[in-house]
């Protein structure tokens, strides 16, 4: 009966977590720049990282900071395709932040592209789809998912 209860009550605040979250979809478009380690927000530590804009169901600032690249030929994959994991902070117009952690692959060719998913901590997804440009430094292209906030 205890174990019950105890599974009641875990149940009924999982609910209301999600109860005060208001979730909505939303879409848009990005571009950014990379910033290269030990500049700025990024650490020197970390393979890459990049800072921009994003517009549309999102509108604000983002920075992303890398946290880890694993060559995909490692599994049979092609030579410049990796898979990536990093930290994602939007910069809301409104002065608020929303974080989430960022999955993925790109091609790091001189004219690769990428796609990946931000979970956000604070609940949604958004998918990513994008250009890479090697040789400029630049990132760009569009999103979609949903964002929630409390």
């Amino acid at each position: 009966m205890r174990r019950f209860l105890s599974l009641v009550a875990l149940s009924l605040f999982a609910l209301s977590v999600n109860a005060e979250q208001t979730c909505k979809t939303v879409e848009g478009h990005f571009e950014a720049s990379v910033v290269p380690p030990g500049v700025a927000f990024c650490p020197a530590s970390v393979p890459l990282c990049t800072e921009g804009r994003v517009w549309g169901g999102i509108q604000g600032s983002y920075q992303f900071v890398m946290s880890g690249l694993l060559p995909s030929s490692a599994i049979g994959g092609v030579p410049t395709v990796f898979f990536f994991a990093g930290k994602s902070t939007v910069s809301l117009k409104s002065g608020d932040q929303i974080i989430g952690t960022d999955t993925g692959s790109i091609d790091l060719s001189p004219a690769g592209g990428f796609a990946s998913l931000i979970t956000f901590d604070g609940g949604g997804q958004i998918r990513l789809r994008g250009h890479f440009d090697g040789v400029a430094g630049t990132t760009s292209g569009d999103y979609n998912g949903t964002a929630c906030t409390p």
